[in-house]
This record gives structure tokens, C-alpha cells and sequence, in this order.
């Protein structure tokens, strides 16, 4: 029997499609590429439960969709110009990428994770800002995309997300926060989303994106495992990883005080330093934080999600909302079955808890 990824039986649970029975394999997969589509009613869960050779053939975005313009300029509120032309989304219908598409320009490799998102969400802001024009393409991880030569040979480690500079002699770079220090030094010559090199806010931002890429990163990443995705149950794991996640949100909440951003003089400017971390901040719902400890880091996230062009990176490549803290919770008041997983999901973490002990402390 064909498996059929766990992100897909996620987005199918969004769909209204309860199990896999309810709906083919091909389909399932089809999910993690649809769900932008179906959320702004280019298409119907009617449709896709029935049309699976559709879903098969067709690759939707959430920007350059297969739809007539004015579908288009309906989706984006901002007008912006698709990060596709009509010609490459033609190529990249029934297929992943066998390599580099651009020739100048920034390219970017990525895929809808929180660390793929730090490299759209800049690159939008860059495009706001300067009129910096990029290309992207969505590197599909569930498929081991990721690891195929020509990814490796731009990416070492075979992770997203990376980019290729191709006004820069191809110069290719890899890791979210590298990518965001690379684009935010050659690219915002007025530091409107950065600092010059010889500030201290510069030092304050670069301490806060290190907080991220040791710390929220990686433990919130493993929260995620053990809380969602474990094989089998693992109490220890689960309580230990949300636990450290709760931690680190009481340091950001912490400094966040009377704080509109992360790093900047005064309340702080937005930053590459909040653009490296809202990815994560954003969907910590999903991975067992409950976001009301932390009223602070909650008066951020919504600042952070108002700017258009975070709004516009959050969708590229796919859209992001099902895992938003917002839609999440929201779908629990709605869905009567995602409300009672839900609750028996926060009731394992609590009993995980008290079985080791665990007490709430930050920093």
C-alpha cells in the first residue's frame, strides 16, 4: 500500500477528507500544493475529493496559480508582480526542479517551513523596499528534493532554504540566518530592515537572530516531532521540547516589553532580526505553545503579520495559514473533530508534564 506523508493527512483533515479512505493517495499528495488554491475559492473540497487526475496534472501556487489575471490581481491585495511568469509556470507543472531556472537575479530554493519562510518574507520586504526582483522555486522536502546532486551542490547540508546570486557570479548560500545577513548586506544599502556593520544595534540584532538559530529554531523543530509527528508516543520528549519552547517565548516575551521589535534603538524597528524568528513565533500554536503566556510575543507576531510583504512571503511557496496560530485556532471553533483532537492533544502534553515534573520557568 502507497504511504502517503503526514503533512498531506494534516491539509486533508483541513480539507474535511477525515482519513485516507476518504480520498485517494494521489490526492493526499496533491494537498500540499492545493491548499492556497482552495483557501482563496479557486477551487472546492468537493472538487478536490472528486477530480484526482486534476489534482495530479495541475500545480497551483498561491501567486502565479493557473487562473486569469484578474484572479490573480483579486488574490495578491498589494497587485504585486507574480514571482513567476506564465512561461515557467508552464515548466514547473508536473514536475519538481532538475535545477537552476534563472539567469539573473536572486534565486531562491525553498519550500513552506518557519526557516524557508525567512528567505521569502526578506525578499518580499527587499522587493517593497528597493524593487528587487527574484525567482523561486519550491523544493519539495517530502520528496527528498532536497538531497538530489545539483540541490547539494548549491546546499551541502540538503536543506532548505538556500539561494544562488546570479548577479553576484552565481554566489550560492545556504541557511536561513547566512541568507538574511547576505541579502540584508548587499541588498538594503539604506538599512531599512537592517543596521550598519559598525552599530551596536547591529550586534543586538545579530545576538537575537543567534537566539533563534541555536535556540527557538531547533527546540521548537523538535517540539514539533515529539508533540505532532512521533512514531510512536514520547511523553519525555514531548513535555521536554514544548517545555524549552514555553522557556525561550518567556525570554522573548521578556524582551519584548515595551518593545515594538526585536532590535533597534527606542521600541526597535522591524529587522531581519524579527523577520528570523516570526516563522517559528507564528505557528507555535501548532507546536504545543499556548500563545496566551506570552501576551508580549502575541501583540509582536500580529505587528509582524500586518506588513504586506510578510503577508506575501508567508505564501510563497505555499500558503502557510492552516499552521497560523489565527487560522488554527480558529478552525478549532468550527470543526467540531480538530477541537477534540486538539484538546486530547493538550491533555497528553499536561499529563506529560506532570509525570516529569515539569514547571514552567524563563528565563
Amino acid at each position: 500500500m502507497a504511504t502517503v506523508p503526514v503533512r498531506s493527512l494534516l491539509r486533508a483533515q483541513s480539507f474535511g477528507i477525515a482519513n485516507a479512505s476518504s480520498a485517494s493517495v494521489s490526492t493526499l499528495r496533491a494537498l500540499s500544493l492545493i491548499s492556497p488554491a482552495y483557501r482563496r475559492g479557486l477551487v472546492t473540497a468537493n472538487h478536490i475529493k472528486s477530480q484526482t487526475s486534476w489534482c495530479n496534472k495541475t500545480y497551483i501556487n498561491p501567486i502565479t496559480s493557473r487562473c486569469s489575471r484578474s484572479q490573480r490581481a483579486a488574490y495578491s491585495t498589494n497587485s504585486t508582480t507574480p514571482p513567476h511568469t506564465e512561461e515557467t509556470d508552464d515548466t514547473m507543472a508536473d514536475s519538481e526542479p532538475t535545477g537552476l531556472i534563472a539567469k539573473k537575479g536572486i534565486e531562491l530554493l525553498t519550500f513552506s517551513t518557519p526557516n524557508g519562510y525567512k528567505a521569502s518574507i526578506l525578499l518580499e520586504e527587499l522587493k517593497e523596499a528597493y524593487g528587487l526582483e527574484y525567482t523561486w522555486q519550491s523544493v519539495n522536502i517530502m520528496k527528498n528534493t532536497q538531497k538530489e546532486p545539483w540541490f547539494t551542490a548549491i546546499c551541502p547540508n540538503g536543506r532548505i532554504p538556500a539561494i544562488v546570486d546570479h548577479d553576484r557570479g552565481d554566489f550560492a548560500v545556504f541557511e536561513g540566518i547566512a541568507i538574511l545577513s547576505y541579502l540584508a548586506r548587499h541588498y538594503d544599502p539604506d538599512h531599512k530592515l537592517s543596521f550598519p556593520v559598525d552599530s551596536d544595534d547591529y550586534s543586538v540584532s545579530e545576538q537575537w537572530m543567534g537566539w533563534q538559530h541555536g535556540g527557538l529554531g531547533p527546540m521548537q523543530g523538535q517540539a514539533n516531532h515529539m508533540f505532532k509527528f512521533a512514531k510512536e508516543p514520547n511523553p519525555y520528549g514531548a513535555q521536554r521540547y514544548v517545555g524549552e519552547s514555553e522557556r525561550l517565548y518567556g525570554v522573548l516575551d521578556a524582551r519584548l516589553s515595551g518593545r515594538d521589535f526585536v532590535a533597534g534603538p527606542g521600541k526597535g524597528k522591524f529587522s531581519i532580526a524579527d523577520i528570523s524568528m516570526i516563522g517559528w513565533a507564528a505557528m507555535c500554536e501548532f507546536s504545543g505553545v499556548d500563545l496566551k503566556m506570552f501576551p508580549n510575543v502575541k501583540a509582536w507576531i500580529d505587528r509582524c503579520l500586518a506588513r504586506p510583504a510578510v503577508k506575501r512571503g508567508f505564501v510563497i511557496p505555499n500558503d502557510a495559514a492552516p499552521f497560523l496560530n489565527g487560522p488554527y485556532l480558529e478552525k478549532l471553533e468550527k470543526d467540531p473533530e480538530a477541537r477534540q483532537k486538539f484538546d486530547e492533544e493538550r491533555k497528553y502534553l499536561q499529563e506529560s508534564k506532570e509525570k516529569y515534573g515539569y514547571k514552567y520557568s524563563s528565563p
